[in-house]
């Protein structure tokens, strides 16, 4: 039986209470792309189930981590290496987030694409309802095999940073809680602004060649990586804030979700 009050004396100890704060705010961060994958797949999805999609999505990483955390000694000997090859020792850890990387890089192309050779001759009924009746399947499917690659990636981080496997499981269990807080208001926000989905779809293929470098030993800093995704998100923040004042001088109504900058209060196209 487990001894709960053995468990939790460790936070007698305020060093472990500075290493949960910083595994909180280490979960968090690594949330982020995961949180942004599923925005942008769920938001393809009739409106009516996004939420569920949503819901479903987070609820698997969480269940993923906890999975992956029970396992944490074998996920330690994930970074062992199986095999060499052009002067490096592959390990399960790197065929993963080399496969996962794979994966982000192929999906942000192919999202990239669509967006800036847009067809509507496609778009008739019987294929809006195909993707309808295919749709939520295939939103799981993909949601599944990238909340495993971040999940392995966020665990192998919390292995790194503590011994402890209360501190893991209570860090996991707020980073998630936080990411299915914001699932909601990030996915509305992308619909609302076509240019920051564009700029989400560019972080996921440079998070996807990151993993594929790391898996190949060439890890990029995560500074590195998250200093860019926060300097552009600022960049485009202020596009934002540039493209209201310009809305509001002009006497146009607030924007709408799915209604085009260019059209002003009368319903007509600007020249």
């Amino acid at each position: 039986m487990v001894d709960l009050a053995a468990t939790f004396s460790i936070f007698a100890e305020p060093a472990a209470w500075a290493a949960l704060a910083a595994l909180i705010a280490m979960e968090v961060v690594l949330g982020i792309d995961n949180l942004i994958f599923i925005s942008i797949i769920t938001n393809k999805l009739p409106e009516t189930i996004r939420p569920r999609a949503r819901v479903i999505g987070i609820s698997l990483a969480l269940g993923l981590r906890l999975v992956l955390l029970s396992l944490v000694f074998i996920i330690v000997q994930l970074t062992t290496p199986i095999f060499s090859a052009f002067g490096h020792g592959f390990s399960w850890r790197d065929l993963i987030l080399i496969a996962g990387g794979l994966f982000l890089v192929w999906k942000a192309t192919k999202e990239i694409h669509h967006n800036v050779d847009y067809d509507p001759a496609i778009d008739d009924m019987a294929e809006v309802q195909n993707k309808v009746e295919i749709g939520f399947a295939a939103a799981i499917s993909q949601i599944i095999m990238l909340d495993l690659v971040f999940s392995l990636d966020s665990i192998i981080t919390a292995v790194g940073m503590t011994d402890h496997i209360v501190i893991m499981v209570i860090a996991v269990i707020v980073a998630v809680t936080v990411m299915l807080v914001s699932a909601g208001p990030l996915a509305r926000f992308l619909e609302q602004n076509p240019t920051v989905v564009m700029l989400a779809l560019a972080f996921l293929f440079m998070i996807g060649a990151s993993l594929i470098a790391d898996g190949f030993g060439f890890h990029v800093p995560k500074e590195v990586i998250y200093g860019a995704m926060a300097f552009s998100a600022l960049v485009e923040f202020l596009n934002i804030l540039a493209r209201d004042a310009r809305r509001k001088k002009r006497g146009m109504v607030p924007r709408a979700a799915g209604v085009p900058d260019e059209i002003s209060a009368s319903g007509t196209e600007k020249e």
